[in-house]
């Protein structure tokens, strides 16, 4: 693991152990693309990709969220998580890859069981909604 990802990993812990979304600018590359099992497009920016990780981490971070396992490949990490909401285990994994400079450029996030899947998409369209990124069905 290079130093440039060493530095964007330890970021991405600090930002979920402090519960600070507002340092999640500092870590995503400009061109950051963030995918989403609940949102079919890819969120290409920085700005989109910044709103549905603190949107998620606004939901997810929620004192029961915690990392269970780590794997890495150069400029990339794969990191399993385990979470509740509501009384619904949630369990997935983020796929983050970063820059030379330790910028995260690509956030995916796989969840499980169905019945996860669709509490977070009924959470998240609320919280869009909320945000007015969407419009009420």
């Amino acid at each position: 693991m290079g130093a440039a990802m060493e530095d964007g990993l330890a970021g991405w812990h600090r930002v979920v152990r402090d519960n600070d979304p507002d340092a999640l600018e500092g870590l995503l590359a400009e061109d950051a693309v963030f995918l989403s099992p609940i949102v079919h497009s890819p969120q290409v920016g920085r700005a989109k990709a910044g709103l549905y990780l603190r949107l998620a981490l606004g939901l997810l971070n929620n004192g029961a969220f915690r990392y269970v396992g780590e794997w890495y490949a150069p400029g990339s990490a794969v990191l399993e998580f385990e979470g509740e909401i509501d009384g619904v285990t949630i369990n997935g994994v983020d796929m983050i890859s970063w820059n030379e400079a330790g910028r995260i450029t690509r956030f995916k996030v796989m969840i499980r069981p169905l019945k996860a899947i669709n509490l977070m998409h009924e959470r998240m369209r609320m919280m869009l909604e909320a945000a007015g990124t969407i419009r009420a069905a």
